[in-house]
């Protein structure tokens, strides 16, 4: 009898241990499964619409941007070293512009019919008429240009020069460089306020964030971000007065307040986060990371909460909105042996 106690035990435990082994066979075959094909973003209030093959190698894809008035995404084909123009009411690719070297930064100016482009093959900012879709300017953008914004009443685009620590100001009127602006280290994403109507940079060695006058490029302010590390992603929500900014070496996401100057908020996100985008509609704000997942949150007049992270696809590092349809633009540069730009909305 205490023999056959014995061998039950004994299978209780094996069964036990085939179960563990099986589970654990499933779980990995679901991440595999996931990898290329369809996201697994259970955990986001998002629902996938569809997969739209894109122009091209399954090669790195970076920055994209947005033009609402025209309907067009403009994408930066990194890895083929060209701007991948996609309509989003057709949901077709309608333009490749190609000789951009290494293209990194990529951002639309509506009011100029404007595009300008950082190739950082070169370390030029290409500009590019948005209605002919031709390039028409090459100027000089330091040593590694990378994220740009546009100062509307200066007419000046800040460029960010991610390795050169310095940020470069072209004068958009002329399509010339103006002026350097040194601020030391590596130098993270750039942003406009529309409420200030300064620029912010992230200065990603130092841990802060550097604030700029455009009207005489003059550094006002330099705002210590603790809890910061490797601080590269920025969005300013202006109507708020509050900057997010998203740290790739702890994978934290830190809400600061311009008015206050002060860091109210830190949360976690997924792995390497990288760009930031958000939908003024819903308050939703967006942070995309190479890791593939993406971390989503509530933006309220007064508080931020987290909505929850999720699994969108392979290098899912780089996001954009369209705030008329509230569809989120995630491209991806290999998904079964082929880059394609991956179209979420919300449930």
């Amino acid at each position: 009898m205490n023999h056959r106690v014995r061998i039950n035990h004994r299978h209780i435990a094996m069964a036990f241990v085939m179960l563990v082994i099986a589970a654990i066979a499933a779980l990995a075959f679901q991440r595999n499964s996931n990898a290329g094909g369809k996201p697994a973003a259970a955990e986001l209030p998002l629902t996938h619409v569809a997969d739209i093959p894109l122009p091209g190698r399954a090669s790195r894809l970076d920055y994209e941007s947005f033009d609402p008035d025209r309907h067009l995404l403009f994408i930066a084909h990194l890895g083929d070293s060209e701007v991948i123009v996609f309509d989003t009411r057709t949901l077709r690719v309608v333009a490749r512009v190609g000789n951009i070297a290494a293209v990194h930064g990529v951002l639309v100016v509506p009011e100029l019919s404007r595009v300008y482009a950082s190739a950082t093959g070169t370390n030029e900012v290409v500009a590019i008429d948005e209605a002919t879709l031709k390039i028409t300017a090459r100027v000089p953008g330091g040593v590694y240009p990378d994220g740009m914004a546009y100062a509307p009443d200066a007419r000046k685009l800040y460029v960010s020069d991610e390795t050169g620590g310095t940020e470069t100001v072209i004068d958009t009127q002329s399509n010339r460089r103006t002026n350097t602006i040194e601020l030391g280290g590596t130098i993270g994403n750039t942003q406009y306020d529309a409420a200030s109507r300064h620029i912010f940079v992230n200065a990603q060695s130092q841990r802060q964030l550097v604030e700029i006058d455009p009207v005489n490029d003059a550094v006002v302010a330099r705002i210590d971000l603790p809890g910061a590390k490797g601080n590269h992603g920025l969005y300013i929500v202006a109507q708020l007065h509050v900057a997010f900014i998203a740290c790739e070496d702890n994978a934290r996401l830190l809400e600061l307040s311009l008015l206050t100057r002060h860091v109210v908020q830190s949360f976690d996100v997924g792995e390497d986060p990288d760009v930031l985008a958000f939908d003024p509609a819903s308050g939703t704000l967006y942070v995309a990371g190479e890791a593939g997942i993406v971390s989503m949150f509530a933006v309220g007049d007064s508080t931020v909460s987290k909505s929850g992270d999720g699994r969108i696809g392979p290098n899912a590092h780089v996001v954009g909105v369209d705030p008329s349809t509230h569809h989120v633009y995630f491209p991806l540069k290999n998904v079964d042996g082929r880059p394609v730009l991956r179209v979420m909305a919300p449930r």
